[in-house]
Formats: C-alpha cells, sequence, structure tokens
C-alpha cells in the first residue's frame, strides 16, 4: 500500500483567525441556527447505526387481598403441564428468607412457608396459564411474569434488578462468546457507599450491592453451567470469580477513597469529574480484551452518568438501581450503551462486517424498576420530543408537503390505506415497517413512485421505528396460504356463524342442588397425632413403633378469625344472601367439619359449589342465531408479533406456512393432523373468535376438514387437552366445553362436530360418530 505522510506545521498566527463558518457538532443542542444536517433517533436506528433496545420491566402491584410477598419470575415450559418459578417468605430457624420454587397447581404457600399467616389467604397456585404467562390463586390475585406484590422493600426489588442483568448478561456472552465480542454490563447507582463502604481503619468492604451481586452471580452460573454450553465458554466461567468480575468507576477523593463525585449539572444529574473521567477513558480498552486473567471484569457499577466517553461500545446491559431522574438522564442513561459493539480485534460489528442484520447482535437490555409499558412509554416520549420536527400522520396533505400533486396525493393515501400500511388514524403499521424491512413493499398502481413514497414516509415518527421492545423475546411473523384457506373457507362459512345465549333459571333451584352436593360430597380429614420411634441399627435407623392416636385432636394454631360468607362469596361470586341460604341448609355433620380445619374446608366446599352452579347453568343455557357472521378477516394474510419459541412449520395442511401454538399439546397435536391422510385442511382458531358464555369468551382451539375414503365431508372443531378426564379440566372450562356443544348444535347440528379430544385417536372416534 502506499506510504502517507502527515506534515503538522506549528507557529504562531499574527492575528487572531477569523473563520468565513463555524460548523457545530451536538447530540443536544440547546438552540439550532441554521441547521445543515439532522441524524435523529429515528435515523440512527433505521441507518443501523445504533444498536435495538430491549426492556426488562419489573412490576410491582400493592394488593388489599394480602401482604404476602411473591415475586413470579417466569414459566417454565413443559412436556406436561407448566410450572411457575415463584420467590417467596420462608420461615426458617434464624427467622424468615425469601426461597424460589418451581411450583404447580395445587402448590400452598402457606403450607410451604412454614405457615406464615402472610399467606393464609388462599395462596394456592388455581391456574397457571402459558398464554398469557400468568399465574392465578385460589384468593384471586393473578401475576404476569416479572410482577411482584405483597411486602415489598426498594431493596428487594434492586436485587431483583440485579438477578435480571446478570441472566441477560449470560445469556447474551453465550451467543457472542465465540464472535470474540467481550460483553459488558452496566449498573447506575445512587450512592458509592451502596457498592463499596469502608470501615473505621479506611479498609473497603463491599456495600449491599456488590454482596447480591455476588451471590447472585454465583448462582446463575451454577445454574447456567448444566445448560447446553460450549467448552470454551464454560471454561471461560470457570476462570472468572463472582468477586472479581464487577468493578466500580467513580470519582476518587483526596484520600483515594470512592466518592459520589461533583455534580456540575444539578438538572441533568451528571459529572464531569475528571477522575472518573479518566479512570474510564483509560481502561477501555482493557476492559473489552476477552483474556479472563487480563480482564475478568465484566460488570460496572457507576455512580452517575458522565457527559462524555462513558458509551463503551460492548455494553449490552444497563441497570438503572436508583429512582428514575429526569428525562435527561433518563435518555443519557440508555444512549451509554447504543454504540454497536466491537469484537477483540476492535473491528466495528457493523453492516459492512457482519452483512446481516446488524441489530440482532447489537441489542441493549435495560433493566429497570417499573413495567415494561411504563418505561416504553416514557422513553418513547423522550424521543418523540426529539424528533418533534417530524410529522406523525400519512394524510395527502402529507404527500402534497412532500412535492406530491393533489391527485397523486389521494391516490396514493388510498392505496397506503388499502394495503394496511396506515391505519384508521392515518399512523404507518407494523405491516409497513415489516414489509419494507423485508423488501416486500408494492404499491400497485402507484408503484413506479416508490422511491419517492418510501423517502417521503421515512420523515414520518413513529414509536416502532425506534426498536424499543419487549425483552421477553423478539418476535416473528407467519404466512396465511391462500390456497389452503380457500379449501378451508367453506367450513369457515358453516362454523363462523354468531349466536347469543339465553338462562332461565330459578335461583332457589340452584341452591338446593348446592346443599345436596355440599352434604354428600364435603369431606374435610380431621387432624391425628401420630407417634413414631425407632432405633439406629448398624448404619441404618429402623422403625420399632408407628401408632395414630385414637382419640381425635384439635389443635388451635392461630386466634385467626375466618369470615366464612365473604371468602365463598370471592370464590364463587354468588351473592351474600345466597352464600348464607346455602351455610344455613347444611346439615350438623357438614358444618362441624369446619372445626377440623377451617382452610380446607372452604376450599373445598368453594369448589363443590363452582362445579354445581357451573353444571347447573351448562344444563339450562340455550343458544340462538343472530343472523351475523364472523368474517375472513380474523384469519389475516400476516400474522404479526408471534413468538418465536411458540412457532413451528407446517408445509402441508395448516392454513399458515408456521403454527403458532399455545402448548405443548397443541404442538403435538398439530403434527398428528400432519400425517392424518382423512384431514384435508385446519386451522388454529383466533381468539377474535369466540363463543359468548356466562363464564366469558370461549375460543375453541381448532377447525378442522375431514375428507377422505371412510368420511364424508365433516367440519369438526375440537379443544385439545393434557387429559381428555374430565376431572382433569379446570372447572371454569367444564362449563365453556358444555356451552360450546350447545352453540354448534344451533350453528349445523348435521355438519359440525364438537368434542374435546387429546390425542388423533380421540378425534377420529369422534369424527366417525359425527359420520
Amino acid at each position: 500500500s502506499e506510504k502517507i505522510t502527515y506534515v503538522f506545521i506549528f507557529g504562531t498566527l499574527p492575528t487572531r483567525p477569523k473563520p468565513l463558518m463555524t460548523l457545530r457538532y451536538s447530540a443536544t443542542h440547546r438552540e439550532l441556527y441554521n441547521l445543515i444536517y439532522r441524524l435523529d433517533a429515528v435515523d440512527a436506528y433505521d441507518k443501523k447505526l445504533v444498536k435495538k433496545i430491549s426492556v426488562c420491566g419489573i412490576k410491582t402491584t400493592g394488593t388489599t387481598a394480602s401482604s404476602g410477598y411473591v415475586y413470579f419470575d417466569r414459566l417454565n415450559k413443559s412436556e406436561n403441564a407448566p410450572t411457575a418459578a415463584i420467590q417467596f417468605d420462608c420461615k426458617v430457624k434464624d427467622g424468615v428468607k425469601k426461597k424460589f420454587r418451581n411450583v404447580g397447581i395445587g402448590f400452598n404457600l402457606y403450607e410451604a412457608s412454614g405457615k406464615l399467616e402472610e399467606y393464609r389467604d388462599n395462596f394456592i397456585v388455581h391456574f397457571i396459564d402459558g398464554r398469557d404467562n400468568s399465574l392465578e390463586f385460589l384468593n384471586g390475585i393473578k401475576l404476569f411474569a416479572g410482577d411482584v406484590i405483597g411486602n415489598f422493600s426498594e431493596s428487594q426489588l434492586r436485587r431483583l434488578q440485579i438477578r435480571e442483568t446478570i441472566k441477560a448478561h449470560l445469556e447474551t456472552e453465550r451467543s457472542l462468546f465465540d464472535k470474540g465480542i467481550k460483553v459488558l454490563s452496566l449498573f447506575f447507582i445512587d450512592e458509592v457507599a451502596h457498592y463499596k463502604i469502608y470501615d473505621d481503619d479506611g479498609q473497603v468492604k463491599n456495600g449491599d450491592f456488590a454482596n447480591w451481586f455476588e451471590e447472585e452471580y454465583n448462582a446463575a452460573v451454577e445454574n447456567f453451567l448444566q445448560t447446553d454450553l460450549t467448552d470454551a465458554y464454560r471454561n471461560y466461567l470457570a476462570e472468572i470469580t463472582a468477586a472479581e468480575t464487577h468493578a466500580g468507576y467513580f470519582s476518587i477523593d483526596k484520600k483515594g477513597r470512592l466518592t459520589n463525585g461533583k455534580i456540575s449539572d444539578k438538572a441533568a444529574k451528571t459529572s464531569d469529574d475528571i477522575s472518573a473521567y479518566d479512570l474510564i477513558m483509560k481502561n477501555k480498552e482493557l476492559l473489552l480484551d476477552t483474556d479472563p486473567h487480563k480482564s475478568p471484569v465484566r460488570f460496572i457499577f457507576s455512580h452517575s452518568a458522565l457527559r462524555e466517553g462513558w458509551d463503551n461500545p460492548n455494553v449490552f446491559q444497563i441497570c438503572t438501581l436508583k429512582q428514575s431522574g429526569s428525562d435527561i438522564r433518563k435518555r443519557q442513561e440508555v444512549g451509554r450503551g447504543l454504540r454497536l459493539c466491537v469484537n477483540k480485534f476492535g473491528e466495528r460489528m457493523d453492516e459492512n462486517v457482519l452483512g446481516g442484520d446488524v441489530q440482532e447482535i447489537n441489542k441493549l437490555t435495560m433493566i429497570v424498576g417499573e413495567s415494561y409499558d411504563d418505561f416504553t412509554r416514557k422513553l418513547q416520549g423522550e424521543i418523540a420530543d426529539t424528533v418533534s420536527h417530524r410529522p406523525i400522520k400519512v394524510t395527502k396533505e402529507f404527500f402534497i408537503a412532500n412535492n406530491f400533486d393533489s391527485q397523486l396525493a389521494e391516490k396514493i393515501w388510498r392505496r397506503l390505506y388499502k394495503l394496511d400500511y396506515i391505519d384508521d388514524d392515518d399512523k404507518l403499521t407494523g405491516k409497513y415497517f415489516d414489509d419494507k424491512a423485508n423488501g416486500k413493499l408494492d404499491f400497485g398502481a402507484v408503484d413506479e413512485h416508490k422511491d419517492a413514497i418510501v423517502k417521503a414516509l421515512d420523515k414520518i415518527y413513529d414509536a416502532k421505528k425506534c426498536g424499543v421492545e419487549n425483552s421477553k423475546g423478539s418476535k416473528v411473523e407467519i404466512k396465511r396460504d391462500d390456497e389452503k384457506f380457500k379449501n378451508f373457507q367453506q367450513c369457515w362459512e358453516k362454523i363462523g356463524a354468531k349466536t347469543i345465549y339465553r338462562v332461565d333459571f330459578e335461583t332457589p333451584e340452584l341452591v338446593n342442588k348446592i346443599i345436596a352436593a355440599l352434604n354428600e360430597k364435603l369431606s374435610v380429614q380431621e387432624l391425628h397425632f401420630q407417634i413414631e420411634t425407632g432405633n439406629l441399627d448398624a448404619t441404618a435407623f429402623i422403625k420399632t413403633y408407628d401408632k395414630i392416636l385414637d382419640e381425635n385432636v384439635f389443635v388451635e394454631f392461630s386466634t385467626v378469625k375466618y369470615d366464612v360468607i365473604g371468602k365463598l362469596m370471592k370464590s364463587t361470586g354468588l351473592m351474600r344472601n345466597t352464600v348464607i341460604e346455602i351455610i344455613g341448609g347444611l346439615n350438623e355433620n357438614s358444618f362441624a367439619q369446619f372445626n377440623r380445619n377451617a382452610e380446607e374446608f372452604m376450599m373445598k366446599a368453594s369448589k363443590i359449589i363452582n362445579s354445581e352452579k357451573n353444571n347447573f347453568i351448562a344444563e339450562k343455557i340455550r343458544y340462538e342465531l343472530t343472523g351475523d357472521h364472523y368474517g375472513d378477516d380474523v384469519f389475516p394474510g400476516t400474522k404479526y408479533g408471534v413468538n418465536p419459541d411458540k412457532t413451528v412449520e407446517t408445509p402441508h395442511k395448516n392454513i399458515y406456512g408456521d403454527l403458532s401454538f399455545d402448548s405443548t399439546t397443541e404442538k403435538r397435536f398439530a403434527a398428528e393432523l400432519e400425517t392424518a391422510a382423512e384431514v384435508e385442511v385446519y386451522a388454529k382458531l383466533p381468539n377474535s373468535f369466540y363463543i359468548p358464555t356466562p363464564d366469558g369468551k370461549y375460543t375453541p382451539d381448532w377447525a378442522i376438514v375431514f375428507h377422505g375414503e371412510n368420511f364424508s365431508r365433516i367440519y369438526f372443531v375440537a379443544e385439545t387437552k393434557g387429559s381428555a378426564d374430565e376431572n382433569n379440566l379446570r372447572k371454569v372450562e367444564d362449563v365453556k366445553t358444555a356451552c360450546a356443544k350447545k352453540h354448534f348444535n344451533v350453528v349445523d347440528a348435521k355438519n359440525i362436530g364438537y368434542d374435546v379430544v387429546t390425542t388423533l385417536k380421540d378425534l377420529r372416534i369422534a369424527a366417525n360418530h359425527k359420520n
């Protein structure tokens, strides 16, 4: 290559220079003069010059139902029923500590916690729903993944944030390790003393944040080592200890101690302290070294957002362990991690190097002490303020302002609306952004003006263009197969009819049924003492005595007074007078069981009441056709925002090229449908199609067209469950499925079948019966 020589001439100018012009570069101009060029947040993201932003929010929720602390961490997928990872208070020898458990339906927090009073109010897991990642207790409290309730201090919130940051860091690190990219995480804190403290002798010790970090890091790595890792990454983790992988970057006082630093801008709460600035700048390259012995630090604690130099390119996680500051500070904190990362050779990971989607690798996760919705709304509001020069609506006047004549502007606007590229509020839709990203824009009659249209639409501000997403996972789109959908439409014309229902019954009849059922079925176990003794024989204990005392023993565990009427009202939805009438109708033996175990009495009584109530309603309900019909739009040409972990390719018989499923049972069932010769076409029914029932809207799982040698054409609607046994179905769903049978009998009893099935074999039996 050519040799280039740079010559620097030093000297003194005789007079002060008088420039013809001055250029000012800044990300935060307070005033603008003669603007020449602007690169705003939307442009930066659109041009793939910054990372995508992912948000992990931890929502704290107050509740009047109980003071019990519960943190719902995540929902665990399973071949059988899903479980929930929760944290709760637990009684131990030296007090109360927080404990993590993977729990299923029926898990009783009161018993598991050592009978802490805070969980006495029916903290029994009633339902775990994989469709919306929710957990519901018998007392009616419903949590979504990331929610926290109960006696919840700020310190507990901060610890949860540290835990989520470590988890996000390890996941990012695993994916980027083999690419030679060092992953860093940044914690912003409000006081240095939360991270490091000094004793009377001036010796530095860990503060709460540092202690929590090391405990959570060790636990997270221990769990992570049980997963599928490369040998190189596994060895890398083993080489670094929790104590050496975190460090604090703060100002230094005259005694050489870490300090909060000087606040030079009180509005923004930033620091321009030179010692902190130099420390960061001098160690920036060392921080990016992937050698665990040279550079074990991957987690950085800092007191304040510096004016400049703090945006290390390899910061992939930012956790704010403090109260939110001003709007400017929020943007600055996010900005510290937006630069595109570099590898160990210093190469910037942009389109020139990656060639593909830059923002699949370059993603910044914000771990915040507020809900995802709250944080993203505020952040997008701040971004909107900085791009207030951009229009937000696509109108005919917008195109005229961008040099399209009036007639063409009208034509383009109508075309965009027809293509679903703009909505009823004249806002750009996700479909437009997705088609643009995938190179699938087609403007039809005005396609010759495509480049000019796209250039104009790039000026529109929309929050979707800023790359802020939920850290729960990236989303994908699935396409409808129009040829298969055409074969399905005759079935849809039948099953898509709408109905309304009526329920006519007298309350005394229901009350009498419930009283009879309680007197017959209610059984609360008596409390007994069991005595066991044994002797140590060689290396094992051998039991020598085992006896249950004959007499019943009642033990008053607490002085808690139970509101039986109120509890049963809450768990059954019945009116107070009705519950009083039911309790008053119990025979002496049935009500006496309350003294055996009050908690079990109310729980079992509620189940029996709800079962009888639901069955009674299902018997009395009747449906009528409204004359209306669901349209084809419930099966859109493209489904957006689909969880990629809940999709599977179905190339043959599903009306979509990919199936979006809610459970492993549905996934397995769809695979069976694909191989069944008599199945012509099938569809997973969307939630926008539903049957009205007294217990709310109900959407069956499948619509299936049977046609073959042994079948005339039959349209079958199926609900799939892990078990078809009625005792394994939720009681609230029993009434819904009973209602669905009556609904479809009214719609078309001759040609439409409906049943709850588990396997293809069950479906064939039900279809044969219909045939």
